[in-house]
């Protein structure tokens, strides 16, 4: 068991005056290679190493803040965010399953995103938003969908773009109305705010160029290739039913219903999820087996 001498300190942010501070030491930590994750994550996961889990936090901060960047136009403090953040990255280290064949960015960053949307909903009204998935996506859409149709007047939205809204993202047009209009009352924060009192120094000023190096972009596409390789492979393994049903449930940017593929295949829902969830199962073994067989091959290449 490792020593908890030796495990490495995450650097404390105290709030916005130290973010720049804090991003710029979270960069200092080296990112692991396939290899070393997967074996700091096998070590926790068997073992519970503290040094394992805190070395496989550390190489992922970066992340976190990236991802809690994308938030700042909801009207709160970044440095809250990414704290948020990071508190979804733990709990993504800790639930990781190394042998699934993923890396842990790509499970963390759900875990991210889910806890600096929750702290949103949260902390944005103290009149509770609505917390059904619906609304979450309407809460964490509205601003794109309105840029998209070119919407930059204030007030009420025209009556057409409501129906747009509502209709692309599956809310009710008093839904639409209601949200825009809280969120008005919120507005966003400019970066060219003062940082003090004396008028020195600008929100700005303290963002530290977040985006990737050279070589984490190059590792980001291998490993986007490589994934969608494994999901291809292993999509062989289902039948034409098993495989049209699940990517219409569950890779489709926009998910049928139930109802829907029921209509298709002349059987009932409950039919449908029980073909749903069966071949679900089929692809997760069939990429563990793939997984597993090029972590085999790997070892044998570096031994």
């Amino acid at each position: 068991m490792a020593n908890k001498s030796n495990v490495p300190a995450v650097p404390t942010l105290g709030g916005e005056a130290s973010l720049n501070r804090y991003l710029s030491e979270i960069r200092k930590f080296p990112i692991l290679t396939p290899e070393q994750e997967y074996m700091l994550a096998k070590r926790y996961a068997e073992h519970q190493d503290p040094e394992a889990a805190a070395q496989l936090v550390t190489s992922h901060l970066r992340l976190v803040a990236k991802i809690a960047m994308g938030y700042r136009g909801y009207g709160l403090p970044v440095s809250e965010l990414i704290s948020e953040g990071n508190i979804g990255l733990m709990q993504g280290v800790k639930k990781f399953e190394p042998d699934r064949g993923f890396r842990l960015a790509t499970y963390a960053m759900w875990w991210i995103r889910a806890s600096i949307q929750e702290f949103i909903l949260r902390s944005w009204s103290l009149v509770k938003m609505g917390t059904t998935a619906a609304q979450k996506k309407l809460f964490f859409n509205l601003r794109r969908m309105k840029n998209n149709i070119e919407a930059f007047e204030d007030g009420d939205l025209h009556p057409d773009d409501v129906k747009k809204i509502a209709t692309d993202l599956g809310v009710s047009e008093e839904d639409v109305v209601s949200m825009n209009r809280r969120m008005a009352m919120g507005g966003d924060t400019s970066l060219n705010v003062p940082m003090r009192e004396d008028g020195e120094g600008q929100w700005q000023d303290w963002l530290a160029d977040t985006d990737p190096l050279q070589d984490e972009r190059v590792a980001e596409e291998q490993e986007k290739t490589m994934r969608h390789d494994m999901l291809v492979e292993a999509m062989d393994d289902l039948n034409d039913r098993e495989k049209h049903i699940l990517a219409e449930r569950r890779l489709a940017e926009e998910p049928k219903t139930l109802e829907e593929l029921s209509q298709v295949y002349g059987v009932s829902r409950e039919r449908v999820r029980q073909i749903e969830v069966r071949a679900f199962e089929k692809l997760q073994k069939a990429m563990m087996r793939i997984a597993g067989d090029r972590i085999g091959k790997m070892r044998l290449a570096l031994a």
